[in-house]
């Protein structure tokens, strides 16, 4: 009997912090934030909707307030939750919780090789945030457009369509041209979303495939004299260090992968799914589509939308804020870590605690929406119809790790979405009432049966 207990005396020492932690931690500085009781090992796993685990997070909330500690596993977890929590610890305390977390299956992805500093710059150079890049934009718009009337008004699935003419702007900048939406290229890019670790390897390797056999033509293509993007400006620089005989620099070929496939990880996804949702509701509420149209008709006409337009389409402006906002791609912010012990709230958070912003329950919270869970455009209209600015609307978090493409991406979403409204009306698929059309996300994506529930209605507005 001795011998069993003392055999087992190294697992009850793991086994009763992990019990007793979440209940009855306490530090000199205060007490750390409360929380639901968690099991050996799992932690608080069991309780989490694994499909909507933001939806687990909210409810969390309301039981345990806005600053509350779970257990992913054995990983401590601190969640913000609510407007003037996330806000408050992202932008007053940012130095505090200004670090990122680094995930353990991102940073082997990235075998923490960081240029985000040198991509964003050349990114801006090559036309991102400029004119430029608005014509880029807009030369897309009409590609798809193009494709889209081969349907001749036949339900079609906008999910790789789409897909491709937001990536092709990121390639725009990046290699310096656009591709084909059937080009080998975009099946090598074209992630499903999975939580599978197996499966992201495996997808994650077909990609890296793809990229390097376009990094090797533009290499042997390269003209220092004339750059043709991202991939050109650090093959340039890299061959004026090697010329300086520095050859130990962060030039080197895995970062230059690394930090293109981040790239369009990072400004693709989130941007066309986004636009699906829009789609999707505007086939869900004709009466708002109607008012879109009929606004962009008054205002634009027939003549292509430009972002300077925007002020004087407040309506569609609205309507564009709000599908962010209903459509919640991004519940949950990448992880934060506490980047020294700090008290926040009146509760201690050690230093090197994951710290997750709960951008859902700022997008949802009920203290700043009217219609928090309805798609409701007047969330971002004054009394006499003009677009208002609303603090609690931060799908691109806040801080100092705000989303440093947001620009990009409200010019994308802004243009894509009045243009595809110029020339098309969007509609159920053949027996299926709008009724019928599911709005409920699965990780911020819309589901599978809705994918394929748009058509151009035959009333299609189309000045071409």
């Amino acid at each position: 009997m001795l011998l069993y207990i003392y055999s087992s005396l190294p697992l009850l020492l793991l086994i009763v912090p992990l019990v007793f932690s979440s209940s009855f931690c306490f530090h000199k500085f205060g007490k750390e934030p409360p929380g639901p009781k968690s099991l050996p090992l799992a932690g608080n796993l069991l309780q989490l909707d694994l499909r909507r685990p933001w939806k687990t997070l909210l409810e969390l909330s309301k039981k345990y307030g806005s600053l509350y500690t779970i257990y992913l596993g054995p990983k401590k977890v601190v969640v913000l939750a609510g407007y003037k929590t996330v806000k408050e610890a992202l932008v007053n305390y940012a130095h505090e919780f200004g670090n990122r977390d680094q995930m353990l299956i991102m940073n082997e992805f990235n075998q923490g090789y960081e240029m985000r500093r040198f991509a964003l710059t050349n990114l801006r150079d090559f036309g991102m945030g400029k004119r430029a890049c608005e014509d880029k934009i807009i030369e897309e718009c009409h590609h798809l457009i193009g494709v889209i009337k081969k349907f001749k008004g036949e339900a079609f699935d906008s999910a790789l369509l789409l897909y491709c003419a937001i990536s092709n702007i990121i390639c725009s900048m990046v290699y310096g041209s656009r591709f084909d939406y059937d080009d080998p290229v975009f099946f090598g890019k074209k992630h499903k979303k999975t939580h599978q670790t197996y499966e992201f390897h495996k997808l994650s390797a077909a990609s890296r495939k793809h990229t390097l056999g376009l990094l090797s033509h533009l290499k042997e293509t390269l003209n220092p004299d004339k750059c043709r993007g991202v991939v050109d400006a650090f093959l340039t620089r890299r061959q004026s260090l090697e010329g300086s005989g520095i050859t130990n620099s962060h030039f080197h070929n895995e970062n230059l992968l690394h930090t293109i496939m981040n790239l369009f990880a990072a400004g693709t996804d989130t941007t066309a799914t986004t636009v699906r949702w829009g789609l999707l509701f505007m086939a869900r509420y004709p009466k708002i589509q109607d008012k879109v149209q009929e606004e962009l008709r008054r205002v634009i006409g027939s003549r292509q939308a430009q972002v300077e337009d925007r002020k004087n389409l407040p309506f569609t402006n609205a309507v564009i804020h709000e599908t962010q906002r209903v459509a919640n791609i991004s519940p949950v912010s990448l992880p934060h870590v506490a980047h020294k012990d700090v008290t926040f709230q009146g509760h201690f958070i050690k230093k090197g605690t994951t710290v997750y912003p709960l951008l859902a329950s700022v997008l949802f919270d009920e203290s700043e929406w009217e219609h928090p869970h309805s798609f409701y455009p007047a969330h971002f209209l004054d009394k006499e119809g003009n677009f208002v600015k609303r603090d609690a609307f931060l799908p691109f978090s806040a801080g100092r790790r705000a989303c440093p493409g947001e620009g990009l991406a409200r010019m994308e979403l802004f243009i894509f979405i009045t243009t595809l409204l110029q020339h098309f009306r969007f509609t159920p698929q053949a027996g299926v009432s709008q009724d019928e059309l599911d709005l409920s996300p699965a990780m911020g994506i819309p589901q599978e049966r809705s994918l394929i529930a748009l058509r151009l209605g035959k009333d299609s507005w189309d000045h071409q």
